[in-house]
């Protein structure tokens, strides 16, 4: 019988050359997948379900309109008569009729098409807060509106 000889196997030294590129993958790979939200949000608001969705194509293209109760700095809500916010700022309907007059007309004809608004609005705002502002849309010659909302499944 051999005797075998136990040898003292050393654990070679991690390799810290490859480290600055694994860093930047994890850093341009946080980048992409990551969404940017343009407006900070001053409006609670819980965007109703409905059956059937689609997305939005051309996201450049497309102005976000909130509705909902207003909120302060830290969270909390303001008072119960729901607000309209467009651009960061909360706002009333005449001025976002005017503001989106304006920006129309600075559009190529090309992208005055294209152009479209989503609402997100609370469940709970009052229809007639909604058409009053898509009056004002129409009179700003932006046709194509969209609601935000979330899927819930039918029953039965």
């Amino acid at each position: 019988m051999r005797l075998y000889r136990r040898r003292n196997h050393d654990i070679p030294a991690l390799n810290t050359a490859s480290l600055p590129d694994l860093i930047f993958s994890i850093l341009f790979f946080f980048m992409l997948v990551v969404h940017m939200r343009k407006a900070t949000v001053h409006v609670k608001y819980q965007v109703p379900s409905a059956t059937q969705l689609s997305r939005l194509d051309n996201k450049s293209l497309v102005q976000h309109i909130y509705i909902g109760r207003p909120m302060d700095e830290t969270g909390k809500v303001t008072s119960q008569t729901p607000v309209v916010q467009m651009n960061d700022k909360v706002t009333n309907i005449p001025e976002i009729r005017n503001y989106l007059i304006h920006l129309v007309a600075s559009l190529p004809p090309e992208e005055r098409k294209q152009l479209s608004v989503s609402i997100k609005a609370d469940r709970h705002v009052d229809m007639g807060l909604i058409i009053d502002l898509k009056q004002a849309l129409r009179e700003a010659n932006i046709l194509n509106v969209n609601f935000s909302a979330t899927m819930s499944h039918k029953k039965g």
